[in-house]
């Protein structure tokens, strides 16, 4: 397998560089594609989560992310009191539906000096949105986990069914 992924590696490269230098060739489309193919053939197996109780999305997850509480330890224990009273567990990558899923879920939601209000499921999450659980905590925190969230997850197209685990 190694093999096979190093020589695939070799011909993505040898295809990229005859692309900067063979004009108006159409070999950018191609390593999209084969880079696409690659990342779908080594993303783990999905992971059925639809018999976690803590979990209602009924959902098969494509990857998981393990959140590091000791970064971030408020967000994590907002992530794990949302899970336990029902909100989803699962992440559907949604980010152009997050602008419009942050006013929806903050809407009623007062602000509080010092405070973020933190969202879960998160506004890129197709699950965020009106009915998301809201808890006040530092803008240092927040502001540090979705920038962390933002960099594992940038990788990932939308539609990609991310379970979050508390580490």
């Amino acid at each position: 397998m190694k093999k096979f992924l190093g020589l695939l590696g070799a011909v993505i490269i040898s295809l990229y560089a005859l692309g900067n230098f063979v004009p108006n060739t159409p070999i950018r489309p191609i390593i999209k594609d084969i880079n696409r193919l690659i990342s779908e053939f080594t993303h783990d197996k999905a992971i059925d989560v639809s018999s976690d109780k803590n979990n209602n999305s009924n959902k098969k997850a494509d990857k998981v992310i393990y959140f590091p509480a000791d970064k971030y330890p408020e967000t994590a224990k907002h992530i794990e009191n949302a899970i336990s009273k029902g909100k989803s567990a699962v992440c559907t990558i949604d980010r152009d539906g997050a602008e419009n899923n942050r006013s929806q879920s903050l809407k009623d939601i007062p602000t509080k000096k010092g405070y973020d209000r933190d969202e879960w499921p998160m506004a890129f999450c197709a699950e965020g949105g009106s009915g998301a659980d809201i808890e006040y905590i530092t803008p240092s925190d927040n502001r540090g986990a979705g920038s962390w969230v933002s960099h594992k997850l940038s990788g990932y197209p939308d539609g990609t069914r991310v379970l979050f685990t508390i580490k």
